[in-house]
């Protein structure tokens, strides 16, 4: 007897939903992109997947899906990760990453979606977990809270029990984000850690002047300190932090390739990575990511998009140090109403474990 063929796309939509935040994240950005997918296998097999945008470029998106990736895709294989590579190909004429790893993204994740869903599996168990529960931290974006917003969140991050948040700095005055930091520092106590971002509101000089004040909190990291393209800033910064006492640099929300995470490990520009993966263009790639920190002993924590990213960080290599999963308060798909289904992952005590759930279980009303 022959075994049967391996399954190829036969059919793959997209359609645009915008889901309305609870908590804006700026007085523009009050609802989010998703970019929801449904693709069809030869065998009938169906998986579902999402692309996702803040506020910029959905329409974007959703364009190069349907009349670029669509085409491209039929007939093409449905195992997860064989077909990637040829179709960032087919789309690095229109850029190497941005707009067209998100839309990436859409097709990959229905790809494993569907595999996992053919196995009666979660896709982490169709990859493989290597730890049963994961980190997480609370999250906001807040640079825009007075002082007591910004406090009072913190305050309901410490209620419910998170051992790590994150806070915005970027403010014109230095001694404004320290006078902020110290607040925080104070409502967490000496115990928790406290990650900063600047969101690459800074120049070199800049951030070092203001990492020598805010050092006095005692950061767990400095995010994005500079313009996401800058290689060879966050180089020169990460020598000149460099030391025993020396903040972390974490960049990668605004990397799209494995060769742009490369290029900044192989500079020694950063010490954690924080590839989104949607914007790196689904798991296929992400795992690519997370061998490079494995080689260059970087820390992996994934950036943003928890009910997504907690699933894939309980299937990251057990060599690389324990991940933190963010929660940005009030921003999660199911809090939002966004799923047709429960949650496929539960957040409680500061740990995310994976609820029942079939492929991804993340399926948009």
């Amino acid at each position: 007897m022959t075994g049967s063929a391996a399954p190829t796309i036969r059919a793959f939509e997209a359609r645009l939903i915008r889901v309305p935040l609870t908590r804006p994240w700026a007085a523009d950005v009050t609802s989010v992109g998703v970019i929801a997918t449904h693709l069809v296998r030869s065998d009938g097999a169906e998986g579902w997947g999402f692309s996702w945008t803040p506020q910029i470029g959905a329409e974007a998106v959703l364009a190069l899906l349907q009349h670029d990736l669509t085409p491209a895709s039929l007939g093409r294989s449905a195992e997860p990760g064989v077909a990637w590579q040829g179709l960032w190909e087919h789309l690095h004429e229109a850029g190497g990453g941005g707009l067209t790893t998100i839309a990436l993204a859409g097709l990959d994740l229905a790809v494993w979606d569907a595999a996992a869903r053919a196995a009666d599996l979660p896709v982490s168990g169709l990859i493989g977990r290597t730890r049963d529960a994961a980190r997480v931290y609370g999250s906001g974006v807040n640079l825009h809270y007075p002082i007591d917003d910004l406090v009072a969140q913190v305050r309901r991050w410490v209620a419910a029990g998170f051992d790590a948040v994150k806070v915005k700095v970027g403010r014109p005055d230095i001694a404004e984000d320290l006078e902020r930091l110290q607040a925080v520092r104070t409502e967490l106590g000496p115990d928790r850690a406290l990650m900063i971002d600047a969101n690459q509101r800074w120049g070199l000089d800049r951030a070092t002047a203001a990492l020598e004040q805010l050092a006095a909190v005692e950061p767990a990291w400095i995010e994005e300190p500079l313009r996401a393209d800058d290689l060879a800033g966050h180089a020169e910064l990460a020598r000149r932090l460099g030391g025993s006492s020396r903040i972390p640099i974490a960049v990668g929300e605004n990397l799209h390739t494995r060769h742009r995470f490369a290029e900044y490990l192989h500079a020694g520009a950063a010490q954690i990575v924080q590839p989104n993966i949607v914007r790196v263009g689904g798991i296929t790639p992400f795992h690519g990511i997370a061998d490079l920190a494995v080689d260059h002993g970087a820390a992996l924590h994934p950036h943003l998009l928890p009910e997504l990213s907690g699933q894939l960080a309980l299937t990251l290599p057990a060599s690389l140090p324990d991940p933190w999963v963010e929660d940005v308060e009030d921003a999660g798909f199911g809090a939002l109403g966004a799923l047709r289904d429960p949650s496929p992952v539960l957040i409680r005590h500061a740990l995310l474990t994976e609820t029942d759930h079939a492929g991804l279980g993340l399926r948009f009303r």
